[in-house]
């Protein structure tokens, strides 16, 4: 199967952590599926400016992004975060390769808006990179910073980067591992399946803010990008992807229809 995982940075935050779901991931990619992985760390980020007297401010959700947090944002998501987890899935027994959206144009952005400073909205994905590595028996792992033709850097969300690289890649199932059981109803209850349209009306009526609305936009994107399914599931969970790729309903499993 060819399938598309992202990580959340705060499962990657913790060596432990991050060591787990590398054994598991390099497992996968050993009996045969071609895997692209795409993360996050927005938690690493923060406390990187922290530590250095820089405040983080969002607007939306979206970290507003001057000229010195890109540099923050080359040194920890492309930096420390990618190569951390490059590290963990070499020691798993995977060739794992380092990457971001700016390599090749593999994921090609624009400004979204002039007051966000340098965050970027995703336009288009070249998955030419990502076929030539997996193919060849390579793990491409994507930090979420993509370029343009210009030589601009972009931070951008990493779900919507796992969207254009998922569709580009002609992924079969994107996994958005995360620090959630998977998507609840109005009555908190965890739904194991949703459709495209059952996950607009739980938007519609409120049922999913946030995060978790964020969320279903990028797999509702992901759907009409041609993904065939799409799970959000619990990454601390025990064995979470080899029991996803066994068949097991667990996290919430979205579909076209």
């Amino acid at each position: 199967m060819k399938l598309l995982v992202k990580l959340g940075g705060t499962l990657l935050d913790a060596a432990g952590s991050r060591d787990c779901l590398a054994r598991q991931i390099a497992a996968a990619r050993a009996v045969g599926h071609e895997i692209t992985v795409v993360h996050g760390g927005g938690k690493q980020m923060t406390r990187y400016l922290a530590e250095r007297g820089i405040e983080s401010r969002f607007v939306n959700g979206l970290r507003v992004t001057t000229p010195e947090t890109v540099d923050a944002v080359l040194k920890v998501f492309a930096g420390t975060v990618n190569h951390e987890l490059v590290a963990s899935l070499n020691r798993a027994g995977a060739l794992a390769v380092g990457l971001s959206g700016i390599d090749a144009l593999l994921a090609e952005a624009e400004q979204m808006n002039p007051d966000l400073g340098a965050v970027g909205r995703v336009i288009g994905s070249n998955p030419a990179l990502l076929h030539v590595l997996t193919t060849n028996g390579f793990l491409p792992v994507v930090a979420c910073v993509a370029g343009d033709r210009q030589g601009h850097i972009y931070n951008v969300n990493a779900d919507q980067m796992a969207v254009a690289c998922a569709a580009a890649f002609g992924a079969e199932l994107l996994v958005f591992l995360t620090d959630v059981e998977g998507v609840m109803d109005g009555a908190k209850q965890l739904r194991p399946m949703l459709t495209a349209d059952e996950s607009r009306r739980l938007i519609e009526d409120g049922a999913a803010t946030g995060g978790m609305q964020a969320k279903l936009n990028a797999a509702l994107a992901a759907l009409a990008g041609g993904v065939g399914q799409v799970r959000i599931a619990p990454g601390a969970a025990a064995n979470v992807l080899d029991r996803i790729l066994a068949g097991e309903q667990l996290g919430t499993r979205m579909v076209t229809q």
